[in-house]
């Protein structure tokens, strides 16, 4: 939209007639001495603010570009990974794209492909797959990351640990200088057995961290996941020290099911931001 035009009251006119200028002048002398004016009114018109859906869908429509006729995709799973399995249904229902199958990392996921006609398949049918696409909750320099705050982290890490790339689309809120520094949720998946043991043990194995442990609720009763696991999100005041170290150590913990500290998987990430959108590679 053109930005408002200013108005200025005239002292004189011009009228064009016969190619022949004519100045018409006030009639009063006294007026040219003391010229008046109305009231000038400018308005600057500041650029729109991107939504975070909006920046979500920039990163999702640049991510797809990636995405090749009879490739097989790892389907993530969230808010910005559902904006990828859209644009995937528009192209496959234009005939740009042909012949890919996915493999969702949840039943939402899979849901939402499926009624967007997205041919599905399952990791035990296709062991290698040549992309996935998914989102990230946080994004740190050198593009490890924390997920699973939508609860599929496990099913994420087997889709995305089996894929030749793995291209992550994100805001960039989502960019911190240490995992853990966004003070959100680190979630760790656990079996249902004893969860509490476990969640005494995770909050002991952070303390210098100033972690905080709490057992994520879908209303009064505990979430459970796809695979019928709880999730105990950790929250940090300061970064983690030590990812790799955290992971390993993690994984150690007897009922624990998976964690999602997502390190060396990405081999891209996009981010949108107010500059536009940006391609981070190692």
């Amino acid at each position: 939209m053109p930005p408002p035009m200013a108005t200025l009251s005239p002292i004189s006119s011009i009228s064009l007639s016969n190619s022949s200028l004519f100045l018409r002048l006030p009639s009063s002398r006294s007026s040219l001495s003391k010229p008046t004016y109305s009231p000038m009114s400018i308005k600057a018109l500041s650029a729109p603010v991107l939504t975070q859906d909006q920046l979500k869908k920039l990163a999702a429509d640049k991510a797809v570009d990636y995405v090749k006729s009879g490739m097989v995709l790892g389907l993530g799973t969230g808010s910005t990974a559902a904006f990828v399995v859209s644009k995937l249904g528009e192209l496959l229902k234009e005939g740009v794209l042909k012949d890919i199958i996915g493999i969702p990392t949840s039943k939402r996921t899979e849901e939402q492909a499926a009624s967007l006609g997205i041919p599905l398949s399952l990791l035990d049918h296709h062991p290698k797959i040549d992309l996935a696409i998914d989102g990230a909750d946080e994004v740190d320099p050198e593009l490890n990351l924390v997920k699973g705050r939508g609860g599929a982290l496990l099913r994420e890490k087997l889709v995305e640990a089996a894929s030749a790339q793995f291209v992550v689309v994100a805001d960039e809120s989502k960019l911190v200088d240490g995992l853990g520094g966004s003070g959100l949720a680190m979630p760790v998946g656990v079996v249902q057995f004893c969860w509490s043991y476990n969640a005494k043990r995770l909050q002991d194995l952070f303390k210098e961290e100033g972690c905080e442990v709490k057992l994520r609720m879908d209303g009064d009763k505990p979430y459970v996941t796809d695979n019928s696991n709880y999730i105990v999100d950790l929250y940090f005041e300061t970064p983690i020290k030590d990812s790799r170290a955290a992971g390993a150590e993690i994984s150690r913990f007897e009922g624990v099911v998976e964690h999602g500290l997502f390190l060396d998987m990405a081999t891209a990430v996009i981010i949108a931001g107010s500059d536009g959108v940006s391609v981070k590679t190692k």
